[in-house]
């Protein structure tokens, strides 16, 4: 009998499971029993994420209580007590797991701080350290389809989980003898004894406080000149954002009503993915209509940030990438810095950080402004790992910058999937602040006469002309997996020597902790470890890696050129070729 069928009967007989699970799993198809049972969900780059179901492979209250009673004993093994902080998002069940979540570390003698509704993820990541709690969960699958769920742990500095803490909880999560090994208390016997508080405005007003804080233009005259639309995507943005917009002083405020409640089916949107510009349909008519200079979407758990502004030439509306998003609040932020004489007084002292797969303009901005650009793996953990480094380096070295000894001022951290962090008040990326300071700059820029598509134009004059691209390929399930995996196998046994007409000068082979140039010297890549392939190329570059946390293999490519057509033909190239590999290989 199979491992796969084992479960599965035992799911419809075992006691532990409710009568619900139980007819559940017994009316479930072979083939898609196959699929609920394939395995155990693991931790990836954002933590626990599947889709909603029963099994063992999906998400439910058995899969995400066996996680918080492995979290659980994590920190017990850590420290004798503890205290987490839990926030949800809009999606299916996510306050049904929330208050489980809080229920099992109460029962484990835990504090479970709960966040009386839904929360956007960054102001999570705030609460963690305004709490001073040892760790953290949110309950989202952040722009999944509705069918997925999430959960994602925080540690004490308010940042995702990153080695070895994922694998050792994971290890702990899978030390757990069972279902039944769970321990739950009703939420008022945790209320009783004080081992489940409930919060909600008073972490509000911190957090937003803390976000205003990190504006440079508090005073700005003429914000409300400036009509902006924005749209919440059914998630939980719709009351931080506008309330902060509110505060700062920008008035003509236009929200898009028919996406501002929350919704875990996302009804209005193929995807609430502020990186499919279906997304923007609603937003970009209500922007026609009033005649908006900025269009503004976030995601369900508000961390992702999308963006389209006016070209004053045309009057279209024009999409930014994330790249773009990311790269022009660096240039406001650091040119705004410069100009105030607030940046680090040595060369190299101050940090810009990045990804792997971001613009390499950010590398040309980094040193316009005398900055260190420090790229790490896919993943917003790791640019909010790299503040708590910097502040450790800081804190050996007297309090004194010196970016030799990794004692680096943070300036300003972004990856291209629409992510960012301005501040350290939070280490995940914060979607809410991403607003407040965008709609500072467009007012800035606006005085001048500028739109924030014009300074964009600017940048490429100033830095180069840079081009970025991003494909994926779903493919779902046991087989789906083994076939990423198999794709992977091969375009790591078999490199190529050329994509297109480019010959590849380096492989970075992020899984074996090695870059290997073409005449074939070796050096350590210095990050770690993880499935990823990144190819640099004579005119560019391009790279590979499975999602960690979708059921997808994503393939990243970026070229420059002498203007933007150049640009933009070396990119299509290195993609066609690219893409090509892998068709042979899959």
């Amino acid at each position: 009998m199979t491992q796969f069928f084992t479960e599965w009967k035992r799911w419809q007989e075992d006691p532990v499971f409710d009568e619900r699970t139980r007819k559940a799993a017994a009316a479930l198809s072979e083939a898609e029993a196959r699929e609920a049972f394939a395995g155990e969900l693991a931790f990836g780059t954002g933590g626990l994420r599947g889709v909603l179901g029963v099994g063992t492979a999906r998400m439910n209250v058995y899969t995400v209580g066996k996680a918080t009673q492995g979290l659980a004993d994590y920190i017990h093994a850590a420290r004798k007590e503890g205290s987490a902080v839990i926030a949800y998002d809009s999606r299916h069940m996510s306050p049904e797991f929330a208050l489980d979540t809080a229920c099992i570390l109460a029962a484990n003698g835990i504090r479970a701080y709960l966040f009386e509704s839904l929360r956007p993820t960054p102001e999570l990541s705030f609460a963690v350290r305004h709490l001073k709690a040892t760790a953290g969960i949110v309950i989202t699958a952040s722009h999944n389809p509705p069918k997925y769920n999430g959960y994602k742990v925080y540690w004490g500095d308010g940042g995702q989980i990153v080695p070895p803490y994922d694998k050792e909880i994971i290890a702990c999560v899978r030390n757990v003898a069972g279902y039944g090994a769970v321990r739950r208390i009703s939420p008022e016997e945790a209320k009783a004894r004080g081992l489940l508080v409930i919060i909600g405005e008073e972490v509000d007003r911190r957090y937003l406080d803390a976000v205003k804080d990190n504006l440079l233009e508090r005073d700005l005259c003429g914000k409300d000149a400036l009509t902006i639309v924005y749209t919440p995507l059914h998630g939980t943005g719709n009351v931080p954002v506008r309330r902060v917009l509110a505060e700062t002083g920008f008035t003509n405020v236009y929200a898009v009503e028919a996406q501002t409640a929350p919704d875990g089916s996302f009804p209005t949107v193929a995807s609430p993915n502020p990186e499919d510009k279906r997304a923007f349909s609603l937003a970009l008519a209500l922007a026609k209509e009033k005649d908006a200079d900025l269009v503004l979407a976030t995601d369900p758990d508000a961390d992702r940030l999308g963006v389209y502004a006016k070209d004053k030439a045309t009057g279209e509306y024009l999409p930014f990438t994330g790249n773009m998003s990311g790269l022009l609040l660096a240039e406001y932020i650091l040119s705004r810095r410069a100009a105030r004489g607030l940046l680090p007084e040595r060369r190299r002292d101050g940090a810009l950080v990045t990804t792997i797969v971001s613009s390499d303009m950010a590398k040309a901005v980094a040193d316009a402004y005398g900055l260190t650009c420090i790229e790490t793996l896919t993943g917003f953990k790791y640019i909010g790992e790299q503040i708590g480094r910097f502040e450790k380096a800081t804190a050996q070295n007297g309090g004194v910058p010196d970016g030799e000894k990794g004692a680096y001022v943070y300036e300003f951290g972004f990856e291209e999937s629409y992510g960012c962090l301005i501040g350290t008040h939070a280490r995940d990326k914060d979607a809410v602040m991403a607003v407040a300071m965008l709609a500072e700059a467009a007012a800035f820029y606006a005085r001048q006469g500028k739109t924030l598509w014009d300074v964009m134009q600017e940048m490429y004059q100033k830095y180069g002309f840079y081009a970025e691209g991003l494909e994926s390929l779903t493919l779902e399930g046991a087989d789906g997996k083994a076939r990423i995996g198999e794709m992977m196998r091969c375009i790591r046994e078999h490199p190529p020597a050329v994509v297109g007409a480019s010959p590849v000068l380096a492989v970075r082979d992020y899984a074996a902790g090695v870059r290997r140039t073409a005449d074939g010297t070796e050096s350590p890549t210095r990050l770690p470890e993880s499935d990823v392939l990144y190819f640099e190329l004579g005119d560019g570059w391009c790279c590979v890696r499975p999602s960690g946390t979708e059921p997808k293999i994503k393939f990243y490519f970026g070229a420059k050129g002498r203007n933007r057509e150049e640009a933009q033909l070396g990119l299509d190239g290195i993609r066609r070729a690219f893409l090509a590999l892998f068709t042979s290989a899959g």
